[in-house]
């Protein structure tokens, strides 16, 4: 009883803490559905996480921020709690040190940090609660409680609109804290402009600003400009008891294009001409799915992830078309150029979801993409494997293709076999079909080495990806080279121990072998054994074949699910557990869907609506998330389970089928097309899938249905 009690206040706050979320926001539909906290509040309990926090450690859950943007903006306007931190705003912080406008979720940016002051100490920072702090979709209030300020916020693509309600109308001050940032800040500058403007620019990730406040300036003060303690403070003349606003204009390039970037985008419109129109802008992408059925806290989750999902890749070029290019020179091009998507994370299912209803931005982000590849000779990559094959080729095969596919072609062919290039050990991957590890004694789980198992696994399905542009553009004999590299996966299955496993540069088995041991770079990235032995979406019939056909791999997949977590072996990041199997990281996050590929659907289900159930939107406040966001993976992870429909195979233009959360789904598809998805039935064992009224065989339906438009019923018992 003493737990159901408390389960049942955890989830009253969830709703009180959303309807706050949410407040004033009469005239919108969808966006009452999104809190902006999720993602805020830490992970403790090691019943989820499979570990005891050590001291001193907060968990990598979430790391998300509620402050405003717009879908795929170039400013994030957000309250800064710690420095340092994943995305600046901790939830369970006192203390607000500034807001600043960039923002990402990794450590990262946070840049122009911005305080209303009044009669400040030596200490910059003012508390705040939560009873007085709401957010939406383009919009965050706060009220800071030492200096009796009411801060409210919102913002369009290159521009932030800040409006302080100062209680006393004398010494009302502003901080420009500009050597502070989550990024290195390598140096600063500020200086006035006539009465009433403020420009600068900060170093590091090189940030230009222009700011134009509604009151005279009687003063700017400056102290150690330049280095990371200074800062400066813009002093207000006496007199109006009007709210101070701040109308501050973003640029990668330079004042002048930030000035521009302010005028066109705000000019004298007021604050909430500002966050009416941002809310119609979300309106447009959150309306694009509409869902019955299903608990008020799964329509508050689903629309929040939808959310979450559309604020990375980040605008970068400006009104007037320039942008800083990966040359550091001043370009113009003719499109939006954005930063590249956090593609070993995100090319997953997030990629997807930004095509399937932004695909504008899709093209843009590849067009972007190319532009860096033309500069430096390669398609970015991030953090790990060349999923820019993915990502492209997937869009392309979607019919996202009005783009040079051909330059493009050129370049990915050249990531998937320059040595020294975008693949590290990629001449020993050609060479000898797998990446060895350097023979080392007692690896621990910070060990440097290879990443040899990822490696290999994922480069083979990057092979895949880029094979499929070659086979649509006739280049048969690349086609077949890379059909044959994508293979490359099944050289390091370890028929004995019938795990993916490292090996040596001789091509022996790494010993001793412990598949529970969870390793940053040496043999796996970020996960064990476990977590990468299922990973071949492109060719899972081969996969099951390597584990002695349906019933093996059903026997290891069902250990992977149960097979308790060893909680003495900890990695920050490799965390939510369910039995070996890791949530609240990407590299396994294919594995709850691969039942279907051996009939047992029912099976996979069971596993998604554990995660869907009780690992989002979870802990005391009902506001964590099992592991990272990842620039909105984590969040389109849950948008595709949720409804129904899931990228198994990012490159591949179809969706695996499984049994939705909501009784309908209308997805209104980019060209205006709607797929509608119904399941009429309680149960959660899918027994059929009828698309347009036949009977569909296996469990995959086409990427048509966003093309055309069409029906899907799903029969389930």
């Amino acid at each position: 009883m003493r737990n159901r009690a408390k389960n049942l206040l955890n989830l009253t706050l969830f709703f009180l803490l959303s309807s706050i979320a949410v407040k004033s926001q009469t005239n919108s539909n969808y966006s009452r559905y999104v809190n902006t906290f999720i993602g805020t509040a830490p992970l403790t309990d090691p019943k989820i996480l499979g570990y005891e926090l050590p001291k001193g450690w907060r968990s990598w859950a979430g790391l998300t921020f509620p402050g405003s943007s717009l879908p795929n903006a170039m400013v994030q306007l957000s309250p800064m709690t710690e420095y340092g931190s994943g995305a600046g705003y901790e939830y369970e912080d006192s203390v607000i040190l500034g807001f600043t406008h960039t923002n990402k979720g990794h450590w990262n940016l946070c840049n122009i940090p911005l305080l209303p002051m009044s009669n400040p100490g030596s200490k910059f920072g003012s508390k705040f609660s939560h009873k007085n702090e709401s957010s939406a979709p383009g919009f965050y209030q706060v009220y800071l409680d030492d200096y009796n300020v009411n801060v409210s916020l919102t913002s369009t693509l290159r521009a932030g609109y800040h409006k302080y309600e100062f209680k006393n109308d004398k010494n009302r001050q502003i901080l420009f804290d500009l050597g502070k940032a989550n990024s290195k800040v390598s140096n600063w500058n500020i200086e006035q402009e006539g009465t009433s403007v403020i420009k600068g620019f900060q170093g590091g990730e090189n940030v230009y600003f222009y700011a134009i406040i509604n009151t005279n300036i009687a003063k700017l003060e400056k102290t150690e400009e330049g280095k990371r303690t200074g800062y400066a403070i813009v002093h207000l003349a006496n007199g109006s008891k009007a709210p101070v606003e701040v109308k501050i204009g973003l640029s990668f390039v330079s004042t002048e294009n930030a000035k521009q970037n302010v005028l066109k985008e705000i000019g004298k419109k007021t604050f909430n001409d500002i966050r009416n129109e941002a809310t119609q802008k979300w309106e447009a992408i959150l309306s694009s799915i509409q869902v019955k059925g299903g608990t008020e806290k799964q329509k508050v989750m689903l629309y929040s992830c939808l959310y979450r999902s559309f604020l990375w890749p980040a605008l970068r070029s400006d009104v007037n078309g320039e942008f800083t290019d990966a040359k550091n020179k001043v370009a113009n091009t003719g499109f939006n150029y954005y930063t590249e998507p956090s593609l070993w994370d995100t090319y997953r299912n997030k990629d997807v979801l930004l095509g399937l209803i932004s695909p504008e931005v899709t093209l843009d982000v590849i067009k972007s993409m190319k532009d860096v590849g033309d500069k430096k000779g390669f398609i970015p990559t991030f953090f790990h494997g060349d999923h820019g094959s993915s990502s492209i080729a997937g869009a392309y095969l979607r019919g996202i293709d009005n783009f040079d596919i051909k330059g493009t072609y050129q370049i990915l062919l050249k990531n998937a076999n320059t040595p020294e290039g975008a693949r590290p050990h990629i001449e020993e991957y050609i060479k000898k079909g797998f990446i060895s590890e350097p023979d080392i004694a007692n690896p621990v789980v910070e060990t440097k080495a290879s990443a040899g198992v990822s490696k290999t696994l994922e480069y083979s399905y990057d092979d895949y990806s880029v094979a499929q542009i070659a086979k649509k553009l006739g280049d048969t004999a690349n086609y077949r080279i890379l059909m044959a590299r994508s293979k490359n996966y099944k050289n390091m299955f370890d028929p004995s121990s019938r795990f993916m496993r490292g090996k040596l540069a001789d091509g022996s088995w790494i010993t001793p072998f412990n598949p529970q041991f969870p390793y940053y770079e040496y043999m796996y990235r970020e996960a064990n054994a476990w977590q990468v032995s299922f990973f071949a979406p492109h060719d899972m019939e081969g996969l099951i074949e390597l584990y002695g056909g349906p019933k093996g791999f059903e026997s290891k997949l069902d250990s992977l699910f149960t097979v308790p977590w060893n909680p003495s072996y900890i990695a920050r990041n490799v965390e939510t557990m369910i039995g070996q199997y890791c949530h609240g990281n990407q590299p396994d996050h294919e594995a709850p869907f691969a039942y279907h590929f051996i009939g047992k659907p029912e099976k996979s289900q069971k596993i998604i609506d554990n995660i869907l159930n009780n690992l989002y939107g979870i802990g005391d406040d009902g506001l964590a998330l099992c592991g990272m966001d990842d620039a909105g993976e984590m969040s389109s992870w849950y948008v595709f389970s949720a409804l129904g429909l899931y990228p198994f195979s990012a490159t591949d233009a179809e969706y695996i089928v499984t049994a939705p959360l909501f009784d309908e789904v209308k997805w209104r598809a980019s060209n205006g097309k709607m797929v509608t998805i119904t399941k009429p039935e309680k149960g959660r064992a899918i027994t059929k899938i009828i698309v347009d009224g036949k009977e569909n065989k296996g469990y995959f339906v086409s990427h048509d249905l966003f093309i055309k438009g069409g029906r899907i019923d799903i029969i389930t018992k």
